[in-house]
Parts: structure tokens; C-alpha cells; sequence
């Protein structure tokens, strides 16, 4: 059986990544997804193991030290979130494509023990726009969105590491975008070895 196949997107938080990767889900019902580990609080709506693997610190910092993750990262004080390698081995054994919604740095750490991945990053069409939408949200408080927005720089010059940019300025074409590069790459790269 041929191994499954990765592709990879990120983005600065507020970009749309999340609305685009489960619309590129929706039209590719044979991606599986990678669902990340975190040690943030569950939001309204989400399902243990289904949204995330809700972790407390201390069983994430166990994890970390045992060496369980594809990638890890401390996002904000106190806010890990990493890919569990046995998930991901797992599905990719069963011959599964895989679908990694995470965070830049997390994207590049993928990268590095995969490089056959595919690497999308979704970019704002402004710093403007991007406060404008994580404001919009009102899921986080002030104090996190600040945080997200001192982070955003440093995202915006890693994502230029990545394979294919996607600007999301219109969200329809950005998933238009997105899903070319999806088809073009399940259908033309050899999986991983």
C-alpha cells in the first residue's frame, strides 16, 4: 500500500486558515486531517479528539520530553500546541493523505522530517485586514489578539519559506487556490517514504 501524502497550511492567526482547510476538507472527503494536541481551553462547539487533543501543560511537557511530537510549539505563554507523531504515522501507514492546519513554525518542523509535504501559507492582504478579522472574531480578549498581532511579523517572513502563497483577500478565491494546489499535488507527487 502507498503511504499517504501530507500538505501543510498555515497562516497568522485571522488569515482565514482554519475556514479554508475545512472547505478544502469538504471537497476532498478522502483528506484526512491531523488533529494537534493543545493545552488551550476547549471553545464552545469543540470535541476533544475531533477539534484538538485537549492536554493539560504538564501531560504535553511529558509528551514533548518523550519525544511524541512531529512538531511543538509554545505559541503564546502557557499555549502549546504540536502534531502527535502516532497520529500521523498511524494514518499515513493506512495509506491516508493528510491535511496539517497549524501554525508556521509548526509548518516548517513538518517540513523538515517530511519534505515531500506540500507547504501552502495563506497571507492577509493587509495588517489592517488581519486586525480587522481577528477583532471580528470575538473569540478571543484584547490582551490575545495583541499578542497574536506582535506574533504576526515574524509568520508573515517564515511564510516565505513556504512552497505556495495564498493571498486571502476574497475567501472564494483563496479556496480556489488552495484546492488547484491540493488536487495538483495528491495527484502528481509520490507519497511519503
Amino acid at each position: 500500500m502507498q503511504r499517504g501524502k501530507l500538505i501543510v497550511i498555515s497562516a497568522p492567526s485571522g488569515s482565514g486558515k482554519t475556514t479554508i482547510a475545512k472547505e478544502i476538507m469538504r471537497l476532498n472527503p478522502s483528506l484526512g486531517f491531523s488533529v494537534s494536541a493543545t493545552t488551550r481551553q476547549k471553545r464552545v462547539g469543540e470535541t476533544d479528539g475531533k477539534d484538538y487533543f485537549f492536554l493539560s501543560e504538564e501531560e504535553f511537557k511529558r509528551r514533548i520530553d518523550a519525544g511524541e511530537f512531529v512538531e511543538w510549539e509554545e505559541v503564546y505563554p502557557g499555549k502549546l500546541y504540536g502534531t502527535l507523531k502516532s497520529e500521523v504515522e498511524r494514518l499515513l501507514a493506512a495509506g491516508q493523505d493528510l491535511l496539517f492546519d497549524v501554525d508556521v513554525k509548526g509548518g516548517l518542523s513538518i517540513h523538515k522530517q517530511y519534505p515531500e509535504a506540500c507547504l501552502i501559507f495563506i497571507r492577509p492582504p493587509s495588517f489592517e485586514k488581519l486586525k480587522e478579522r481577528l477583532a471580528g472574531r470575538k473569540t478571543e480578549s484584547d490582551e490575545t489578539i495583541t499578542r497574536r498581532l506582535e506574533r504576526a511579523p515574524l509568520e508573515l517572513e517564515l511564510g516565505n519559506q513556504y512552497e505556495y502563497q495564498v493571498v486571502n483577500d476574497v475567501l472564494q478565491s483563496a479556496i480556489n487556490d488552495v484546492q488547484k494546489i491540493v488536487t495538483e499535488h495528491l495527484q502528481t507527487k509520490e507519497g511519503v517514504s
